[in-house]
């Protein structure tokens, strides 16, 4: 028989408690699916698009670009040179706008 290695291993206490007979009287109580949740706290803890953050501080470490990056002038996104796909005029231009 073949082994998962990757599957959580049970200890001899879980597995006595996922008896057949523990499992069915699970089953059978009908408040266990239940979750008691105001809607109110719920909402709160979500962020909504657009909110204001102004009061917000972040503290992010900018690097300059490297000597194998390019900024790409149609979508402005920073690119290593492998993605270079052409230049036009003297602006380069990355694969995925090339494309």
């Amino acid at each position: 028989m073949a082994t998962d290695y990757d599957a959580p291993r049970k200890t001899d206490d879980e597995i006595a408690a996922d008896s057949i007979e523990e499992l069915k009287a699970r089953r059978s109580d009908k408040s266990s699916g239940v979750v008691d949740e105001d809607e109110a706290e719920a909402a709160d803890s979500f962020e909504l698009p657009g909110a204001d953050l102004s009061g917000e501080e972040l503290s992010v470490r900018v690097l300059p670009p490297q000597q194998d990056e390019f900024t790409c002038m149609s979508c402005f996104l920073v690119h290593h040179r492998s993605q270079l796909a052409e230049f036009k005029g003297d602006q380069p231009i990355c694969t995925e706008c090339a494309a």
